[in-house]
């Protein structure tokens, strides 16, 4: 049988996300057009050609590794420097994401957040997700069923 379309890129995002180099949250993010295409994918892990997490460790800061870009933003932005619209398309991303990919997700015209780990959900993410009427689905990690 064939998987629902959700599940079916949510475990691509899974795959995606073992090409994490921080390893703080291996992260994938899969952003699909509605054809149900693959527009872009992108997972935790620091500039282009700068050394990452791990192969040098962790640049913290105020709890966080400031070395890495998320899963998120290096989709977007590798659509960006490729001249690729992701307005209306969907985001399948493994964690909620943070207040600053929520941000830029909106703001990239991103319309539905399917997500699996509820990761430090944060209050004024969900307001500005509900304010700019941004679909949110969260798949259950626990079972692959919808929750």
């Amino acid at each position: 049988m064939r998987k629902p379309w959700d599940d079916y890129f949510m475990t691509i995002a899974q795959m995606v996300a073992t090409r994490s180099t921080c390893d703080r949250a291996f992260v994938g993010c899969v952003i699909v057009n509605d054809e149900h295409r693959i527009v872009s994918t992108g997972y935790n892990g620091s500039v282009a050609g700068n050394p990452s997490c791990d192969e040098i460790g962790h640049t913290m800061r105020d709890g966080h590794c400031i070395a890495t870009i998320h899963a998120e933003m290096n989709a977007l932005l590798y659509c960006a420097k490729e001249g690729t619209s992701v307005r209306g398309c969907s985001c399948y991303v493994t964690h909620f994401p943070c207040l600053n990919c929520t941000k830029a997700l909106i703001q990239a015209g991103i319309k539905r957040i399917v997500y699996q780990e509820a990761y430090r959900i944060d209050d004024y993410a969900m307001k500005l997700l509900t304010d700019n009427h941004i679909e949110l689905k969260q798949i259950d990690p626990g079972d692959g069923k919808d929750a």
